[in-house]
């Protein structure tokens, strides 16, 4: 039976309920029945997820940028102080797609792996479903032939999900909190390169609920990028300040190559989960 002309719409029919404040409670838990349901369906169980800048570009899109920027300068008669940043950014810019690269190659190593092992386990790249980072890792889960995840976020400027994503395993969270949920239920393992404000708040959601016991299970904690990080977290200072205890610098390690962080994780992984 159809609903006639000028009937009342049912109450899960009707989108100004649906979007109104009293119905918060049903959109959370959307966001948490529709994403298990399609997880189900592909058979999604393991994850690797992957954490990082939105704004890191590839090597050849960096490349180009600065050397635009160094063209505009040496034409310009008069350099202004906006000339002189954007080229400093636009030379950092290049030195952060070390990682871009990196990333997409580790992604790339991890898939590989993982479509080969036995059984039908698999670890599939998980990300945030936007560019930078996140787009790298994507792509490389891509190239190794694999399905990869994106739990893309509602922003109003600088997030936007990447071409690289499965279709089905494509998301669009408008609660953070929902989405970080779906980060870590599934999450075997954890990979955190250089990023901002977003990025550190996922590295210490992570480990905190390590930290505290809150999640049950081992998950290694690969912090990519010694150079960078450890400029901008003293983690040491941390224990002297005895803010933590020494025995939480084991929740994490550091990396510095494609190839050593593969070899970190699937050791881990094989020992926590497939052992």
């Amino acid at each position: 039976m159809t609903e006639q002309d000028g009937w009342p719409p049912k109450a899960y029919k009707n989108l100004d309920f649906l979007n109104s404040t009293e119905a918060r409670t049903l959109r959370i838990l959307a966001e948490y029945l529709e994403p298990q349901d399609r997880f189900q369906k592909m058979g999604v169980k393991d994850t690797i997820v992957f954490f990082g800048s939105a704004r890191i570009s590839p090597r050849k899109i960096a490349r180009q940028r600065l050397k635009d920027l160094q063209s505009k300068m040496g034409e310009a008669k008069r350099k202004t102080s906006r000339m002189i940043q954007d080229l400093a950014l636009a030379e950092s810019g290049l030195r952060l797609s070390k990682y871009y690269e990196d990333a997409t190659e580790l992604a790339r190593l991890l898939t590989h792996w993982s479509l080969g092992l036995p059984g039908g386990r698999r670890f599939v790249i998980s990300t945030g479903g936007g560019p930078g980072i996140m787009e790298a890792a994507n792509r490389g889960a891509s190239k190794a032939g694999g399905p990869s995840i994106g739990l893309n976020i509602s922003l109003p400027f600088e997030q936007h999900y990447n071409p690289f994503i499965t279709k089905e395993l494509n998301f669009e969270f408008h609660y953070f909190f929902m989405r970080k949920l779906w980060f870590v239920y599934l999450a075997k393992a954890a990979v955190i390169f250089p990023g901002g404000f977003g990025t550190l708040d996922e590295l210490m959601e992570v480990l905190t609920l390590l930290q505290t016991g809150k999640v049950g299970k081992k998950i290694p904690m690969v912090i990519y990028g010694s150079e960078f990080w450890k400029e901008v977290i003293n983690f040491d200072a941390l224990t002297k300040w005895g803010v933590i205890s020494p025995q939480d610098l084991d929740l994490f390690q550091f990396v510095d190559s494609p190839e050593e962080a593969f070899e970190t994780l699937k050791s881990q992984l094989t020992q926590l989960y497939l052992s």
